[in-house]
């Protein structure tokens, strides 16, 4: 039986989750899908507003979604929830997960690729963030935990942009860009957006579909390549300079992107043994790191992933006879030291 896709759906407090979760929950969109709130045993406020009925464990909508309201660990009640649609109790094809306002989405992306319950029976799709436009700068200035939910995104749903202007809007937009380079940007207007801004992304999905362009590393190459060694949370990268940037100066997030390219092909083993010595280190500061990679003699791309400790890889589709061979690697993490991370991977290259 195919694997469950699976939406980590995050943001900070008031961003506008709930506002979107009822849309998906209640909108005649013909889709099954199950829809966790990951509470952790707080008292759920949000279950009362999306269905109206806090005390049941399930409740099953009209259009075939389910809200399951969680108070336990997650791994169990993902478990749960597979028994009974594996029984036929229960049909979805679907999973959205909900996380709290100050959770730090990385224990709950990890629970997919620890237990092995859980990668039986569901695949990891996306990180979903959505951002309060209106707030998100002080929030980012003042709270970790909206920087990490940045950090993890696959996909950035802007809510509250009506609440202000342009100038502020480019502020935020491009400060997002420097903490995730590799996530899309949309909006989510009072949970106005598109199914497929949700769902179905493949953010987490190692599979030959993964290109690493143009979804970052395109307004992104000034500050980001490998010959610019500056930290590309700072202010002195080559981004226009309008109005609204002076002001920007003054943020200077812990969370934060960099990139590595290069044309030469990389050394297998001596590529392995750092990546490896990097996980061992730093890997409980680094949040998230993806990239195509190019390997001396193979004819493959080869794609690598990772959320702290847990790194993965997968060969990709055949290098093309006239594509531009290179490998494309970006890491997003709390304090990262680039220049190691940079050294390191240049003497990992034949």
């Amino acid at each position: 039986m195919a694997l469950i896709p699976s939406t980590i759906l995050t943001g900070f407090l008031g961003a506008g989750k709930t506002t979107l979760l009822n849309r998906i929950l209640h909108e005649p969109h013909g889709l099954r899908i199950a829809v966790i709130e990951n509470e952790f045993g707080q008292e759920n406020i949000d279950n009362e507003i999306l269905v109206q009925d806090s005390n049941e464990h399930i409740i099953e909508m009209n259009n075939g979604c389910i809200c399951c309201t969680v108070r336990g660990d997650l791994i169990v009640a993902l478990t749960s929830l597979a028994q009974k649609r594996d029984a036929g109790e229960l049909d979805f094809d679907h999973v959205v997960i909900e996380t709290t306002g100050l959770a730090n989405p990385g224990p709950v992306a990890q629970t997919f690729f620890v237990d092995e319950g859980v990668g039986v029976h569901y695949l990891l799709d996306a990180v979903v963030t959505v951002v309060d436009a209106r707030h998100a700068m002080a929030q980012l200035d003042e709270h970790e935990e909206a920087q990490r939910q940045i950090g993890f995104a696959d996909k950035i749903l802007l809510s509250k942009t009506d609440l202000v202007d342009a100038a502020q809007l480019a502020e935020l937009t491009a400060r997002l860009k420097r903490i995730n380079p590799r996530a899309p940007i949309s909006t989510s207007n009072f949970g106005d957006a598109p199914i497929s801004d949700v769902l179905d992304l493949r953010g987490f999905n190692l599979n030959d579909k993964l290109d690493l362009d143009p979804a970052f590393l395109t307004a992104d190459e000034a500050y980001a390549s490998e010959h610019d060694h500056e930290h590309v949370h700072t202010e002195s990268c080559d981004h226009e300079h309008d109005s609204h940037d002076h002001h920007s100066s003054h943020h200077s997030d812990d969370i934060a992107a960099f990139v590595f390219k290069s044309d030469r092909p990389f050394d297998p083993q001596r590529l392995d043994e750092f990546l490896g010595s990097l996980v061992n280190v730093f890997g409980p500061r680094m949040l998230r790191y993806k990239g195509v990679l190019l390997m001396e003699g193979a004819e493959r791309k080869v794609v690598f992933q990772g959320v702290h400790q847990i790194m993965g890889s997968d060969l990709g589709a055949k290098w093309a006879e006239h594509e531009q061979r290179g490998s494309k690697m970006v890491f997003i993490g709390k304090n990262l030291p680039k220049d190691v991370f940079i050294r390191g991977l240049e003497q990992c290259l034949v």
